[in-house]
């Protein structure tokens, strides 16, 4: 089983694949542990959102490949990897169907206000699920990056709302 974890900035991602996992017995894969080992420390001021974009696919590449060994052993993989565009999430249900996995979409869909403060929370106390600092202007960003899974990606999926 993959499980597709959406949400825009602040909604809890992180947090709610790891009680999933717990759930599960599942795998985490979590974009923001990666590009903070793999790539952040080699970013300059110069590199801008396709730079970070072109090695992210990179990751999701190797980790397609993890999948299908978790799949073949029977953990399931839980994806925190934003899932901020229609496409993204269509990647990997894509994946998913071609190689015969079961796939859940989870949606956190957390009002503006309570996931801002939950940002500034997270970048205060550099918790368990802190990566990165992300700043006031990087939440404005997403705000518009962001699109919501419509009804049909979430037929058959999870829907939390706050």
């Amino acid at each position: 089983m993959i499980h597709i974890i959406v949400g825009n900035t602040g909604s809890g991602k992180t947090t709610y694949s790891h009680r999933l996992r717990e759930q599960t017995g599942g795998c985490i894969f979590s974009i923001d542990k990666w590009n903070k080992v793999l790539f952040l420390k080699d970013k300059t001021k110069n590199d801008g959102l396709e730079w970070m974009l072109e090695r992210i696919n990179r990751s999701e590449t190797l980790m397609q490949h993890y999948i299908l060994q978790l799949e073949h052993n029977g953990v399931d993989s839980i994806l925190d990897l934003g899932f901020s565009k229609r496409t993204h999430r269509q990647k990997f249900v894509s994946f998913a169907t071609l190689n015969k996995i079961e796939y859940k979409i989870h949606y956190l869909d957390i009002s503006k206000e309570l996931r801002k403060a939950r940002v500034i929370q997270r970048n205060t106390e550099k918790g368990i699920t802190y990566e990165f600092e992300v700043n006031p202007n990087d939440f404005d960003f997403m705000e518009t990056w962001f699109e919501t899974p419509t009804n049909e990606e979430l037929k058959n999926g999870v829907h939390i709302k706050l």
